[in-house]
């Protein structure tokens, strides 16, 4: 019997064979969660994990891959959650029906294991018919099927894999750590104001740990980085290490070992930074809910209660739109974020609304798809599956047991995160994060992958006006460019009750030199008012060069709006960094208003009786050693013998900026066919210019001249057209890494279209309030602003939304979200869903106004 039944299995099974696979290293199996919903093994369903592709889909979900795929052999597994009988012995190890099954897949930790007990069942199912194999069935399946089921049990859930993964590469020690020589130099990094040494950039800068120099990072292809200074100071110098300025915290930083070619730890980082008077002593500790806080925590206490409500017994709230999210262990930042994302109608239709759509045309693996996640996520946060409120027959049960709070489980966003902070070197971590950068980087990625179809984020674009004065000439420029957000100072000597904040301060100093306790901390109240005349102020523009002078002058620069959003961000300035370099957030109260007038605040352009300033450039300035640009003469000769002529492969060594044979190779590819291939490299600098054809006086350049070529073969290297890369470069004021964005936000159109389209769609994390002193005009200021990439309208708005941060710093400490819905506020802590009784309006960090009707 048993022999016929094997037979029959081994026969059923062998049209499936070539299909079934044993997972492999580096194969990652999604036993725990569907790729198009929140699924599990624990839901009723069960989930079905692809005995080919290793992905996990639910049961409305798996006969679409079926169909998609062909894949016919699945396995299913299923948890059974049951409460122990009564008179059970408290800690009793669970019960399994299969030992093995699901091995190393988590508790889920809404049920005690102490009360709960878990039975657990796998088993083959082949489509379309649904046939059904129990598991273990080793004596009659074929041993290739019973191996490759084996390797899916036991291994690792995607997820936990993942997570292991990175935190070993946060507890790497870099050889040089302990060892490091730090050179006298007298070298000391002010806390703020840094640019890189060799060029203009402002981001992305780190700090040589040996001798204090100050350089970009390397730029990326996702439209991050700098231009490779700190890398090239490296070769230069063999000094190994180095820490990146803006991520220093007291609870450590992100530091870098070239020679070792990874980030890495630096046990003595607090001593290393000291040397350059960078002062870390404030450490922090981790509370056990996985949020940072500090250990002088004692002025912060009241935030966290008057922020999270604490003091107060909150009703919580089911159903559509009231749907939690699971904290992973500081993602507070990211949830926070979605939540008021899909609280707006525009993100609500383009993936809710389109969501069979989304996952018909969804690739065969859905798990990195962009559009698929966010309309899992969203569905998941509105279709209310997730926030089911109690059956009657457990609030009776939770009474009995004097349990009165249902807490929703909330939907886990573990696939969302791994996908969008792909290859971030911050949210990729485990560690808490800014939400105002996250959010910024969700904008970036929505336009990214909203090429030829609907944009939500259209909602939050605007124009800004900027207006420069030459304070020497009184000439004027007008330019406009494209934003998310904006950024309002809190300017402190603004505040009301500014007597009493003097008095704290002494009593503070008072107390500190006589080793007293501290007194009760006071917090700053600032009138919104101020705020925004602060933000209206002109402000000096660092290094301007005056085009009137031909020289460098004193610059003033004023931000208008040229255009109002449909959705106005607003982000309170509240950290800085303190004179000893420990990042602090100003703990102050601002009364931001529900309702919020903006029109005074609109661009006006040239006005009667201005002169605009000469549209030039300033002069470029080539360094002394361009007649003989530095190649890596290495990589040259690795391209010259695979057969490729040697001065060429020199060529593409240089004009790919000594990036590697890989991207020099590219560029070879792509410049092939060019009747000057084979020649020397000749740079224009290399050449004697002649009489000049230019009526620019002092050799300026007028600002529509041609990019610099080696910016142009870099991305011509990479496959862009030339005709599209200039306009890319052109449009960004020849930023290569902005330029990589602009391509991905504007495919290639007409050249009338294409020229007059909008400059820089990339999130500015300057915003209003801080100019980008290296970015220039790339809007004509008589631009038709009504087009389709702006929605312009009146400047009234409404208070809708709330992000406020908890804690002394960005990088600690929590957020959460209060979201008005229904004409009542709401707030949103992770997975616990609540009405607001008293919003903390005035100590929120990152604000959501919607226009109103201009009726």
């Amino acid at each position: 019997m048993n022999a016929k039944m094997a037979t029959d299995l081994g026969e059923l099974l062998v049209p499936y064979m070539p299909t079934i696979r044993v997972p492999r290293t580096g194969d990652r199996v999604f036993k725990s969660e569907c790729a198009f919903s929140f699924d599990s093994p624990e839901s009723e369903g069960g989930l079905y994990v692809c005995m080919n592709t290793f992905l996990g889909f639910g049961r409305e979900h798996v006969e679409r891959h079926y169909r998609k795929t062909g894949q016919s052999v699945y396995m299913h597994l299923k948890r059974h959650v049951k409460e122990k009988a009564t008179g059970a012995a408290g800690g009793a190890i669970p019960r399994r029906r299969n030992g093995k099954v699901f091995l190393d897949l988590e508790l889920n930790r809404d049920f005690n294991g102490e009360d709960y007990e878990y039975e657990d069942e796998a088993k083959l199912v082949i489509f379309p018919d649904h046939f059904e194999i129990p598991l273990p069935n080793i004596e009659e399946l074929p041993a290739l099927v019973t191996i490759a089921c084996d390797a899916v049990l036991n291994a690792p859930s995607a997820y936990k894999k993942q997570e292991l993964e990175s935190w070993e590469e946060e507890i790497q020690v870099s050889k040089h750590a302990r060892s490091l020589r730090q050179l006298d130099n007298g070298v000391r990094i002010p806390p703020s104001g840094w640019k890189c040494q060799k060029c203009e950039m402002r981001e992305n800068l780190w700090l040589n740990l040996t001798d204090g120099a100050v350089l970009c990072g390397k730029w990326f292809f996702d439209g991050s980085g700098g231009n490779g200074h700190a890398l090239e100071h490296y070769r230069e110098t063999n000094h190994p290490l180095a820490v990146k300025l803006d991520t220093i915290t007291p609870d450590g930083a992100d530091v870098y070992s070239f020679e070792e070619e990874e980030a890495v730890l630096d046990p003595h980082i607090s001593d290393h930074l000291s040397h350059f008077g960078i002062d870390m002593l404030q450490m922090q500790k981790r509370t056990e809910n996985g949020h940072h806080t500090d250990n002088n925590s004692r002025p912060r206490v009241s935030e966290w209660e008057v922020i999270q409500e604490s003091g107060m017994k909150l009703k919580a709230v089911f159903g559509s739109g009231y749907t939690g999210i699971k904290n992973l262990g500081n993602s507070c930042y990211l949830g926070t974020v979605i939540q008021v994302l899909f609280s707006i109608p525009d993100f609500q239709r383009m993936y809710v609304g389109n969501l069979q759509r989304i996952y018909d045309y969804s690739p065969l693996d859905p798990s990195q798809d962009f559009a698929t996640q966010m309309a899992k996520l969203g569905h998941g946060l509105l279709s209310g599956q997730y926030a089911k409120p109690p059956m009657k027959s457990e609030l009776i049960e939770q009474v009995m047991k004097e349990e009165y709070k249902h807490q929703q489980k909330g939907v886990s966003p573990r696939m969302f995160k791994s996908l969008v902070s792909r290859g971030h070197p911050e949210f990729s971590s485990n560690r808490q994060q800014d939400a105002h950068e996250f959010l910024l980087h969700m904008i970036n990625l929505v336009e990214r992958n909203s090429t030829g179809s609907e944009n939500p984020s259209d909602v939050f674009r605007f124009l800004v006006e900027e207006r420069t004065q030459c304070c020497q000439s009184r000439r004027v420029r007008y330019t406009q460019r494209v934003d998310y957000c904006i950024q309002l100072p809190a300017p402190i000597e603004a505040a009301t009750n500014r007597e009493e904040l003097l008095a704290y301060e002494a009593k503070r100093k008072d107390a500190e030199e006589n080793m007293r306790a501290p007194p009760e901390p006071v917090r700053a109240r600032i009138p919104f008012t101020a705020c925004l005349q602060a933000f209206t102020e002109p402000e000096n523009v660092p290094d301007f060069w005056s085009s009137a002078l031909q020289a460098k002058s004193a610059g003033i620069k004023t931000s208008r709006f040229a255009s109002f959003p449909e959705y106005l961000i607003l982000q309170i300035k509240k950290f800085t960094f303190g004179v000893d370099w420990v990042p602090k957030k100003l703990d102050l109260a601002i009364d931001v208003p529900d309702f919020l007038d903006l029109s005074r605040m609109r661009a006006t352009g040239l006005q009667a009786g201005e002169e605009e300033l000469p549209d030039l450039m300033p002069p470029i300035v080539l360094p002394e050693d361009t007649r003989a640009p530095e190649i890596d003469e290495t990589a040259a000769m690795q391209l010259a013998e695979m057969g490729f002529p040697l001065e060429a492969c020199r060529k593409a060594v240089y004009y790919t900026g000594n990036m590697g044979p890989e991207m020099a190779f590219n560029w070879i590819i792509a410049h092939m066919e060019e009747p000057d291939f084979a020649e020397p490299l000749t740079l224009p600098s290399m050449i004697d210019p002649g009489p000049s054809t230019s009526d620019s006086p002092m050799g300026a350049t007028p600002l529509g001249s041609s990019p610099p070529e080696e910016s142009i073969a870099i991305l011509t290297s990479m496959g862009f057209p030339r005709n599209h890369s200039i306009q890319a470069l052109k449009a960004t004021n020849n930023n290569l890494e902005r330029a990589l964005d602009w391509i991905f936000t504007h495919p290639e159109e007409e050249e009338s279209d294409a020229l007059s389209d909008m400059a820089d769609t990339e999130p500015n994390d300057n915003a209003f309030s801080n100019a980008n002193s290296h970015s220039d005009s790339t809007l004509s200021p008589d631009r038709d602003t009504t087009g389709p990439r702006v929605k312009d309208g009146p400047g009234r708005y409404e208070l809708f939304a709330f992000i406020s941060h908890m804690g002394a710093s960005t990088m600690s400490g929590h957020y959460v979200c209060h979201i008005k819905k229904e004409g009542r506020w709401v707030i949103y802590n992770d997975h616990k869903v609540c009405l607001s009784e008293r919003p903390p309006k005035d100590l929120g960090y990152i604000y959501f106004y919607h226009r109103l009707s201009s009726s």
